[in-house]
């Protein structure tokens, strides 16, 4: 289960059916290797979760599918032909949109003005407010939200109307793929519900979903298909089908590597509780390392400066 995938079999696998498809895509800063072979096929209707710590390469691969940065290895493809954005403006007209972690939100601008912010719609010199409160009321209604003031702002709405207003946006401007960048990081247990069922609305609309998250009890709550990202490589690429929630928290966890620590800790003694006299100097004994633990910690420090 801790190695990616190489090709899958059955209606799952069948990149006719795929809006976006990462192929073998890497990315390079100079020697320094933020993504290496990364294969991801996103579907519709289908919610895609890619998970990994700080690090992992989540954000790299954001910004290659956002338009903000170009892979210098692999393919990417929408809908089955080979494309490269040069811009955040090509990727949005491709019908890919992103929702990031600070939601592009003006707090001090109404809701309606945050809905159509940047795609205004005009009448004469002017605006046409009325008719972008209307659209605003209608779609944000299709996704079950309720704001009676839409000349409200923004920052005074809870941080899961927030990504719901962000949500709307992206699909009634034509997003067919939409990626949302930890969106109940900073949301409590009540408000994250909120946010995981507007993700299952915009899967049930049609839309592909990539679901970046570093908590899989949220992932496997919606999630299709699970990606874990490790030091910019894929570790876990698995459908709901094929794994458990305990899987896959160990996966995200370290899997084989917790178990490693396990076994190098368990000699420590958990329930020992030291007290120091006021006054006394504290001398911290460094844990010595055999020949074999420093190899392997030389192993790994140089595996991440790649």
């Amino acid at each position: 289960m801790s190695t990616a995938t190489a090709e899958r079999t059955g209606s799952h696998t069948t990149s006719d059916e795929a809006l976006l498809e990462l192929d073998n895509i890497g990315k390079s800063y100079g020697n320094v290797h933020a993504l290496r072979g990364v294969n991801i096929h996103v579907r519709q209707g289908e919610v895609t979760c890619v998970l990994g710590d700080n690090g992992a390469g989540k954000s790299t691969l954001i910004k290659i599918i956002a338009g903000l940065h170009d892979y210098t290895e692999g393919t990417m493809k929408i809908n089955g032909i080979v494309r490269r954005f040069g811009s955040p403006r090509a990727a949005q007209a491709a019908g890919i949109a992103t929702v990031y972690q600070d939601l592009a939100l003006a707090p001090l601008m109404s809701v309606w003005r945050n809905f159509f912010l940047g795609n205004e719609i005009r009448r004469g010199l002017g605006l046409d407010i009325e008719k972008m409160k209307q659209i605003c009321d209608a779609e944000l209604t299709k996704m079950g939200i309720a704001i009676p003031d839409l000349d409200r702002p923004v920052g005074g709405l809870s941080g899961g109307q927030r990504q719901c207003i962000a949500i709307a946006r992206a699909i009634y401007f034509g997003a067919r793929v939409i990626i949302l960048d930890e969106p109940t990081a900073a949301l409590g247990v009540k408000q994250s519900g909120v946010v995981l069922k507007y993700i299952v609305a915009a899967r049930d609309a049609g839309l592909g979903v990539i679901f970046i998250t570093h908590n899989p009890h949220h992932a496997f709550l919606v999630g299709n298909h699970f990606i874990i990202l490790k030091l910019g490589r894929v570790v876990l690429d698995a459908h709901r089908d094929e794994l458990t929630l305990d899987q896959l928290t160990a996966e995200m966890a370290g899997g084989q590597e917790l178990e490693e620590l396990s076994h190098e800790l368990r000699g420590v003694d958990v329930d020992k509780v030291v007290d120091v006299k006021q006054g006394e100097r504290v001398h911290v004994v460094a844990p010595s390392l055999d020949q074999e633990e420093l190899s392997e910690v030389r192993s790994e420090e140089a595996e991440e400066e790649k």
